[in-house]
C-alpha cells in the first residue's frame, strides 16, 4: 500500500512503502530523502481487471474512541458496508462526521476499537501485507508527493512503490499527463508547481501503478471546473475498462453525484444512508414546480398554503409579484394550475425542480442532528 500521508517538512519524507519495488533507476533520488524500504522484484500490471461482484472492501461494526470518560468522543459507531469490485463508491457526511477517521481505520492507519476489515477478501488484521498489496490512497492535507522530484518521476517512483515496472505503464502514465494538463510540466520539479497543479500530480500519481482499490480524500479540491471534469471521466474510464475500485471522501456535490455508483452518508460517526444515486435522488420530495407571476402576493401564498405544501416563497424586492416552490407531482399538478387560474395568477414562469444530491444529504443530516 502507498498511502500518500507525507511528513511536513521538506527534508523528513519517509514514504510508506509496500515492499513490491525499488524506485525506478532514472529517477535520482536521495537516499536521506526516501529513507529506508524493504525490495522486491517489480511485478507488471494487470490492466484487464473485469467486475465480478465481489466485495473489493468489506467494513464489519468498525467502531473507534478517542478519550476516555465524560471526554470520549466516538468517531466510528459501529459502521458496516461493502465496495463490490469495479464500482466508485462515495463517501459524504458533514465535518466531524467520522468519515476521515474512518477511511485511516480501513487503511490501518488508525487502531479501530472494534470490527474488521477486509481487502480482496483478506483479512487486514491477519495478513496486513496481502491485504494492502494493492490499495494506494490520497489523503487531505498531506504531502501526497516528493516536491524535489520532477512529475514525471513521482509517476515513475509511485509506480515503482506499488510493485509495477515503470516502464511497462508509460503510455499510462502520457496519458495522465496529458489528460490532466500536465505534459507541459513532466519534467518541472513539482515543489515548483501551483497547488493545483500539485493536486493533479497527486492524482496522477495515485493512479500511475497498479494499485486494484484506491482512496481518495477530496480529490478535486484545488482544481478548476474542467480538470475536476477530466479527474471524473478518468474514474470512471478506469473503472469501468480496467475495474478500478474507488472510495471517495469529498464535499463536491456535483462529482460525487456524477461519478459515483453509490453513496455511503455519514452523520455523527455511522451510516445514516447506503444506496445507489439514482434511489437516493428520489429520497427527495417527489417533485416540485417553481412558479414565478407578478400577480402573486400574500393572500394568494397564504392561499397556496392552505391547499399544497409551499417549499420556498421568495418575494421581489424593486418589483411587484414572487416566486414560489410548490410540492407537486403528477394529477397534484394540473390541481396547482386550476387553484392559481381560479386565484387569478398569471404564470410568468413554471419549471419543475429537480432534486440533486445536495438536497438530500441535507435533509439527511439534518433529520439526523434533530433532538
Amino acid at each position: 500500500m502507498t498511502v500518500r500521508d507525507g511528513p511536513r517538512g521538506d527534508d523528513e519524507r519517509t514514504p510508506r512503502r509496500n515492499g513490491h519495488g525499488e524506485p525506478p533507476a532514472d529517477v535520482a533520488v536521495d537516499d536521506a530523502e526516501l529513507g529506508a524500504g524493504a525490495t522486491g522484484s517489480a511485478r507488471t500490471p494487470t490492466p484487464d481487471r473485469t467486475t465480478h461482484g465481489e466485495p473489493a472492501v468489506e467494513v464489519e461494526g468498525l467502531r473507534k474512541r478517542f478519550g476516555e470518560g465524560d471526554d470520549a468522543v466516538v468517531a466510528v459507531d459501529g459502521v458496516s458496508f461493502a465496495v463490490e469490485t469495479g464500482s466508485v463508491v462515495g463517501l459524504l457526511g458533514p465535518n466531524g462526521a467520522g468519515k476521515t477517521t474512518l477511511i485511516k481505520s480501513v487503511l490501518g492507519m488508525v487502531l479501530p476499537d472494534a470490527g474488521t476489515v477486509r481487502v480482496r477478501g483478506v483479512d487486514v488484521d491477519d495478513r496486513p501485507r496481502a491485504a494492502y498489496a494493492s490499495v494506494d490512497a490520497m489523503l487531505e492535507g498531506a504531502r501526497n508527493d516528493y516536491w524535489r522530484l520532477t512529475v514525471r518521476e513521482n509517476l515513475r517512483y509511485f509506480a515503482a512503490v506499488g510493485g509495477v515496472d515503470p516502464d511497462a505503464v508509460a503510455d499510462r502514465h502520457d496519458r495522465l499527463l496529458d489528460q490532466l494538463g500536465l505534459a507541459d510540466r513532466a519534467d518541472t520539479p513539482v515543489r515548483e508547481l501551483s497547488r493545483g497543479m500539485k493536486q493533479k500530480v497527486s492524482l496522477a500519481s495515485v493512479l500511475a501503478g497498479g494499485a486494484e482499490v484506491v482512496f481518495l480524500d477530496e480529490p478535486t479540491l484545488g482544481l478548476d471546473v474542467e480538470s475536476s471534469r477530466i479527474l471524473q471521466r478518468e474514474l470512471r474510464r478506469l473503472a469501468e475498462a480496467e475495474g478500478l475500485t474507488v472510495l471517495i471522501s469529498s464535499h463536491d456535490m456535483d462529482a460525487i453525484e456524477t461519478v459515483c455508483d453509490r453513496v455511503l452518508v455519514m452523520s455523527d460517526g455511522r451510516v445514516v444512508a447506503d444506496d445507489d444515486v439514482d434511489a437516493l435522488l428520489r429520497r427527495a420530495s417527489a417533485g416540485r414546480v417553481a412558479v414565478a407571476s407578478p400577480d402573486l402576493d400574500d393572500a394568494t401564498v397564504a392561499s397556496l398554503r392552505e391547499r399544497f405544501d409551499v417549499a420556498a416563497v421568495e418575494f421581489r424586492d424593486h418589483a411587484p409579484g414572487a416566486r414560489v416552490e410548490v410540492a407537486a407531482a403528477g394529477d397534484a399538478v394540473y390541481g396547482l394550475l386550476d387553484h392559481l387560474e381560479a386565484a387569478g395568477v398569471t404564470p410568468e414562469r413554471l419549471r419543475t425542480v429537480e432534486p440533486d444530491l445536495e438536497e438530500v444529504f441535507v435533509g439527511l443530516t439534518d433529520l439526523e442532528d434533530e433532538p
